[in-house]
């Protein structure tokens, strides 16, 4: 049986950053409320790099650390709420920023914070299939740009960034299994207020602001994960202790502390990258890995639980041994 594994992990993050105490100089807010609300302290700004330009920086990154040069890769499948231009997607661009001559496929993913989770399974099943060998993963986010700088309930949680990892085709174990649910009853509650097809006068304004009912989406996040957690072990016939790592999606302390409760697993098995990062979106879960993974804390051989919720609503996991 081929698997896809993964063999490198890559993040980046803008130099600027932006902490609560800044935010207090222009936003009706405090550093004592965002953190007891959310656990971030500060996030990174990028001010003048795109999508794209945080993504190759990562992919480089994840790159280097599998040992391989950007003409083995065969497929590139990247998440993205803030794609560089309507088209050519996010990925084709990155795909022409690395030189890679192969004409193997380069695509977008949009499922706003679970993107990363949804390019993996995409991933995940082009490998397996033996449609590819060696995949590009990646989650890039430009979220200040779509930040309302007046809303104090949406501005003070995002923050810009990008994560990647490469998965190759291989007999040892990777990949166990990905979960994914969309539910699209639920626009109003987390969006963008202007598109290309709808609502086009806010974007070409400057008014196509994220918006979010915060108290209705973390208790649909909360209650979501949990069965999702539920459904990955059953999937795997695995049992909570069996999990070595939670590595969430960064939106708040809250949400992450809920799903570790719902594993039973203390926090210092847990992940945690909101504080200095904010909520990523897409590039959330593969920031928080490669973070995990440079600094020694997750080792070969160990599994891994991956999950996100994000706009759509959009919701996924991926159990991995690493």
């Amino acid at each position: 049986m081929i698997y896809s594994r993964i063999t490198g992990t890559g993040g980046y993050l803008p130099e600027k950053v932006l902490t609560n105490k800044d935010l207090e100089k222009f936003v009706d807010t405090t550093d004592e409320w965002i953190v007891e609300r959310t656990g971030i302290r500060q996030r990174h700004v990028a001010e003048t790099q795109s999508a794209c330009d945080l993504a190759e920086i990562a992919a480089r990154r994840a790159l280097e650390m599998a040992g391989k040069a950007p003409e083995d890769v065969d497929l590139i499948v990247l998440g993205t709420s803030t794609p560089d231009l309507v088209f050519p997607s996010t990925a084709s661009l990155l795909q022409g920023r690395l030189g890679i001559k192969n004409g193997g496929a380069a695509f977008d993913v949009q499922a706003a914070c679970s993107g990363f989770v949804f390019a993996l399974s995409v991933a995940d099943k082009f490998v397996k299939s033996g449609v590819s060998k060696c995949a590009l993963v990646v989650g890039a986010e430009t979220m200040t740009r779509l930040m309302d700088w007046n809303d104090r309930g949406t501005c003070v949680l995002f923050g810009d960034g990008a994560g990647a990892v490469l998965l190759e085709a291989s007999e040892e174990a990777g990949i166990l299994s990905t979960h994914l649910h969309t539910d699209g009853a639920y626009e109003h509650l987390l969006n963008v207020a202007g598109g290309i097809s709808r609502n086009s006068e806010a974007l070409l304004e400057g008014r196509a602001f994220l918006q979010m009912k915060g108290n209705e989406v973390f208790r649909m996040a909360v209650n979501t994960l949990g069965r999702i957690v539920d459904e990955t072990l059953d999937a795997n016939q695995m049992s909570k202790s069996d999990v070595d790592w939670l590595v969430p999606h960064q939106a708040n302390i809250r949400i992450i502390q809920a799903t570790a409760k719902k594993l039973d697993m203390p926090m210092e098995r847990v992940v945690v990258t909101v504080a200095d990062q904010g909520n990523t979106s897409a590039a959330s879960i593969p920031l928080a890995l490669d973070t995990a993974v440079r600094d020694g804390r997750i080792q070969r051989g160990e599994v891994l639980l991956l999950e996100a919720f994000g706009g759509g609503f959009t919701w996924g996991s991926a159990l991995v041994k690493f």
